[in-house]
């Protein structure tokens, strides 16, 4: 007898795709229920949660303005060695920290119900607590072991930096989440705003800490100002009011999800273009932790006054994010990126063009406002690309892939210093980043005018 025949004759095989069906409809019912409840519970606590997290966001760059990356912690390790590549090695754990973990995270991230439990929870050990590690680390050893202090500042720096990367994911995810679309640049731009605002005044305060206490006292008192403020962001973002809601896709096992993105940048042509625009972009950033240490060691500054060139990062991140988060809700994010490239790369010529240290405050206030314009649109237009559903393995990819580039960027910049001059190194980092504007400007579509990728 045939399969067809048989399932023709037999009752309880005509009944299976009914009863299948039957069994459906509650599932698809309470899927729909659930997804109602949540997005009732986002339009209620919206204002509550835009409010705890711009304050979250606000104090915590003005934190981060104590142990800026492009201009203390750089000029802190060069009282301990005058390598190229030691200090270059600020800029990649800086960069890869935050970028190279988050690959393997997104898959929990997807199944999580809540994703603050990855910010909150995970986040306090993984990213708060080596900040204040470091303040009795430069106090009791800075000034007379200068190889265990520069062991202790890298390893609590990249203990910081990749748990960044650990807890990221789930941060994004959670911001998509209880943020409308609509709402999410000026979200991001105020956040940012306000952080890059107050962290004008910690840029004001640095040259008179450094220049009234003598080393280390000064990088002392910077670095509980950071760890103090960053706590107090931890507290804001633990009153996030975020509803659970379980995702229907299946759990599968780390190694299939590896194994599962090939594909999905197969399927998403549009996503894989953005994602080369945006490793050559990160390639191109080989010189970001450079510019300070470059403009100290050619005209002899003092780091009191050398810290000022913060005042001027901090003043066009916060211009950046005021502006570019409202264009962006108006007329997307892949317009302000190309802004963004753009004055990267200019920033690198009046760097190769300087003919005194003052131009450096034009080059690092066009820094700020390219670090600006990229963190609030980088970030959000990924959630463009796609559905909430497969968002987390979109913020990933977007993350990791540039992530690995930015890794390697500040120690083929450090080399092309060591071996080469600074001057050069800056003129290929200008090269490489008119590439990546050309790949974006050219080669990738607005996602908002594109359907979302496929799963």
């Amino acid at each position: 007898m045939s399969t067809s025949t048989t399932a023709s004759t037999d009752p309880s095989a005509a009944a299976q795709p009914a009863a299948s069906q039957d069994a459906a409809q509650p599932a698809a019912s309470q899927d729909a229920a659930q997804r109602a409840a949540s997005q009732a519970s986002v339009t209620r606590n919206y204002r509550w949660n835009f409010a705890v997290n711009i304050l979250d966001g606000g104090s915590f760059w003005f934190g981060a303005s104590f142990i800026s990356a492009a201009v203390i912690l750089p000029l802190f390790v060069r009282h301990f060695t005058d390598s190229a590549l030691l200090i270059g090695l600020v800029s990649f754990i800086n960069v890869a920290g935050p970028l190279l973990p988050q690959l393997f995270v997104a898959n929990a991230v997807e199944r999580a119900p809540r994703k603050k439990f990855f910010p909150v929870t995970i986040g306090f050990f993984l990213e708060r607590v080596p900040i204040l590690l470091l303040v009795p680390m430069t106090w009791l050893f800075a000034a007379g072991k200068p190889l265990l202090t520069l062991v202790l500042f890298f390893c609590l720096y990249a203990w910081h930096c990749f748990g960044a990367g650990v807890i990221v994911v789930g941060w994004q995810d959670m911001i998509a989440k209880i943020i409308p679309v609509e709402k999410r640049g000026r979200f991001f731009g105020m956040q940012n705003f306000l952080g890059n605002g107050t962290g004008i005044l910690g840029a004001l305060a640095l040259p008179f800490v450094l220049e009234r206490f003598a080393f280390p006292a000064g990088y002392v008192i910077s670095f509980a100002a950071a760890a103090g403020l960053i706590l107090l962001s931890w507290f804001f973002l633990s009153m996030t009011r975020e509803p659970a809601v379980r995702g229907s896709k299946p759990a599968v096992s780390q190694l299939a999800y590896l194994r599962s993105l090939p594909g999905v940048l197969r399927r998403d042509p549009n996503f894989l273009r953005y994602l080369l625009a945006q490793t050559v972009f990160a390639l191109g950033g080989m010189a970001a932790g450079f510019l300070v240490v470059y403009a100290v060691r050619t005209w002899n500054l003092p780091d009191a006054q050398a810290s000022g060139f913060t005042i001027a990062l901090q003043v066009g991140l916060a211009a950046a994010n005021l502006c570019f988060g409202l264009l962006a809700d108006r007329s997307g994010h892949k317009l302000i990126l190309e802004i963004c490239f753009g004055l990267s790369a200019l920033a690198l010529v009046l760097a190769v063009l300087s003919p005194g240290p003052w131009w450096f405050l034009a080059i690092f206030f066009l820094r700020g406002a390219a670090s600006g314009g990229s963190a609030v649109s980088g970030t959000s237009i990924v959630y463009e690309f796609t559905d909430a559903e497969n968002r987390p393995t979109y913020i990933g990819l977007s993350n990791t892939v540039p992530g690995v580039a930015s890794a390697v960027a500040p120690l083929i910049g450090g080399w092309l210093a060591s071996a080469v001059s600074y001057r050069a190194m800056f003129v290929v980092a200008v090269l490489v980043g008119a590439a990546s504007w050309a790949l974006l400007r050219f080669g990738v579509k607005e996602p908002r005018r594109v359907s979302p990728g496929p799963p």
